[in-house]
């Protein structure tokens, strides 16, 4: 599913990112990756989703070798692929409905399937009943709700959450690791990144530790050691 082999990252002489990484994450798994600020997270998913090239090693993402991806198929990769930001990312003046909409209006989904897959996947995130409100009118955990909503409707193969929980409060937190797992638990596999020590180590599932760009931890059933 994501093979990495010895991948370096590199900005500029004084500055590499990722230095010789060797990871393989198998379909259907839930992963924790951890690390402080600049251990290379941030990196690390960047070069997932192609919005940086490695500077060296090989990276083999859903059956597709990254140096053999032209950069007109970039896009179809990404579909693949989704992503759920700490922030949210939603469009303030569409509706619950529309923003999960968007994400199937962009690849050209027909009006049928849009009609068909929007209600199904609002109903797995359990806001049926707030199809047609705003973002402003929904709580933090909401709208992190309809950001997952809204990666999940194109059923990706992998879904990225990178920090999901970081404005959230202890409660709403839980609640979207809760969906990540049911989400993973129908298939699809699942990048979590986080600095929450409490989430990590409840779940007992496998945790990468990074560190100064460096894989130095990565354990089956793992613990959030700082």
């Amino acid at each position: 599913m994501i093979l990495f082999d010895r991948v370096t990252k590199s900005y500029n002489r004084e500055a590499t990112a990722l230095s010789r990484v060797n990871l393989h994450i198998q379909p259907k798994e839930f992963v924790s990756i951890v690390g402080s600020s600049g251990a290379g997270k941030s990196t690390l998913i960047k070069l997932i989703t192609r919005e940086e090239a490695q500077t060296s090693g090989k990276i083999i993402v859903a059956g597709t070798d990254y140096d053999k991806l032209k950069k007109r198929n970039i896009p179809h990769i990404r579909r693949k692929i989704g992503v759920v930001f700490q922030d949210f990312k939603l469009l303030p003046n569409k509706t619950v409905f529309e923003n999960v909409s968007f994400a199937l209006e962009i690849v050209g989904a027909s009006n049928k399937t849009i009609k068909h897959s929007v209600p199904r996947v609002l109903k797995l995130v359990g806001l049926s009943n707030k199809s047609d409100h705003f973002p402003a009118q929904l709580s933090g955990g909401e709208r992190q709700r309809v950001a997952i909503a809204r990666a999940v409707v194109r059923q990706p193969k992998i879904l990225i959450a990178d920090e999901p929980t970081g404005n959230l409060d202890p409660k709403h937190a839980w609640d979207i690791i809760t969906l990540l797992l049911k989400i993973n638990k129908y298939g699809t596999t699942v990048l979590l990144t986080t600095h929450n020590q409490d989430i990590v180590n409840a779940l007992k599932r496998r945790v990468i530790t990074l560190k100064d760009g460096r894989i130095i931890r990565d354990q089956e059933k793992g613990e959030y050691k700082v």
